[in-house]
C-alpha cells in the first residue's frame, strides 16, 4: 500500500497551485470544477510518489480552511535530495517573504530538515 495523495483545503486555489509548482516542480492536472457544488481543486504530481490534491469550495467556513486545531494532521515532509537543496530552497523561500518555522538542523532522529510554512500556513517539512 502506499499514499495515493494528501488534501489541502484553501481559499485561493491559484495562489496555492503557483506556489507549490514554483518551489516544488509539480506538475499540475486539469483543473476539475464542479459548479453545482462550488468546488474546484488541481492535483499537483511530484516526479514519483503521493500527490497532492488543492481544493477550494465557495462557501466553505473559515474555520474548514485554517489550520487552528489541534489534531490531525500537523505537517508533511518533502525530500528535496540533499542538504544543499533543503538549504538553497529554505532561502529562496525567506527571500521571497515566506515564513521559515525552523531553520535547517539535523533532527534528534538524524534528518536534516527545515520546516516552512505554505501560503495558508500549512507546515512542510524540506528533508534531505
Amino acid at each position: 500500500m502506499t499514499i495515493d495523495h494528501i488534501a489541502i483545503w484553501t481559499n485561493d486555489l491559484e495562489r496555492m497551485r503557483a506556489f507549490y509548482q514554483k518551489y516544488f516542480d509539480l506538475s499540475c492536472g486539469d483543473k476539475y470544477v464542479n459548479n453545482k457544488k462550488g468546488f474546484s481543486s488541481y492535483f499537483l504530481s511530484f516526479e514519483k510518489g503521493a500527490r497532492l490534491e488543492i481544493m477550494t469550495r465557495q462557501n466553505i467556513a473559515n474555520e474548514y480552511v485554517s489550520k487552528k486545531v489541534n489534531k490531525g494532521l500537523t505537517h508533511f515532509a518533502i525530500s528535496v535530495g540533499s542538504r544543499s537543496a533543503v538549504d538553497n530552497i529554505t532561502e529562496q523561500l525567506r527571500s521571497d517573504g515566506f515564513i521559515i518555522y525552523g531553520e535547517p538542523r539535523i533532527t534528534g532522529d538524524g534528518y536534516y530538515e527545515s520546516v516552512i510554512l505554505d501560503p495558508d500556513g500549512n507546515q512542510i517539512e524540506l528533508t534531505e
